[in-house]
């Protein structure tokens, strides 16, 4: 199986329901709008992320499709989950039917993202499918944070490090636990893996899938 294509944002986008403005220009209204909620320059912001004054200005005009990982450090700094930039401005739905091929799908650094709660509360649960690229690992550094942690594997091979325990997953298997308990992940397989994720975060301020998976 070879590795699925990176979409661009425009291509992450156009899984969202259709929109009079592009994706570009999306994303830019975005960053200006948590920019002036707290209050600060695009010089401010600058230095404050390490991105350019240039770059956050063609962001914010629309003129610029920016990658994940700058999209990330922007929102570290602006106190919000990278996934604000994707999310449909609507209200908040009481119940959520997705067809499959129609979920807000994201490229992110170890794979694409796809968002089985968008638009729902982040209360109790963060269900997602992550799609891994063919032998990636999370970072060296163990995630933690409060809850569990569900995993199930749909697809490839996962090898899950938990603490001093090593976990093996395959196609059926699953995992439970305690998400204080340091842990990181591997893909084993030479072709990409997938896995459903459930996060249960007991801090609303914890954002496990961006620890995880955007960093």
């Amino acid at each position: 199986m070879s590795s699925p294509p990176v979409p661009s944002l425009s291509t992450v986008m156009a899984a969202q329901p259709a929109q009079a403005a592009t994706a570009e220009q999306m994303v830019g209204s975005r960053l200006r709008a948590m920019r002036n909620a707290r209050g600060l320059s695009i010089r401010a912001l600058a230095d404050m992320s390490g991105v350019s004054v240039n770059t956050i200005s063609l962001i914010e005009r629309g003129r610029t499709s920016p990658s994940v990982n700058t999209l990330h450090q922007l929102a570290t700094q602006l106190h919000q989950p990278v996934s604000t930039f994707f999310e449909t401005p609507t209200e908040n739905p009481h119940v959520l039917f997705q067809k499959a091929g129609q979920r807000p799908r994201v490229a992110l650094k170890h794979g694409i993202l796809e968002n089985l709660g968008d638009r729902m509360p982040r209360i109790g649960a963060e269900p997602l499918i992550f799609i891994m690229e063919a032998s990636a690992e999370s970072d060296k550094t163990p995630c933690v944070h409060t809850g569990r942690e569900f995993v199930y594997c749909l697809e490839g091979q996962i090898l899950y490090f938990i603490e001093d325990s090593t976990y093996l997953l395959t196609p059926g298997d699953s995992l439970l636990f305690d998400a204080y308990i340091p842990h990181r992940w591997k893909n084993l397989d030479p072709a990409p893996s997938s896995a459903l994720f459930v996060f249960c975060p007991m801090d609303a301020r914890d954002w496990p899938a961006e620890n995880h998976f955007a960093r």
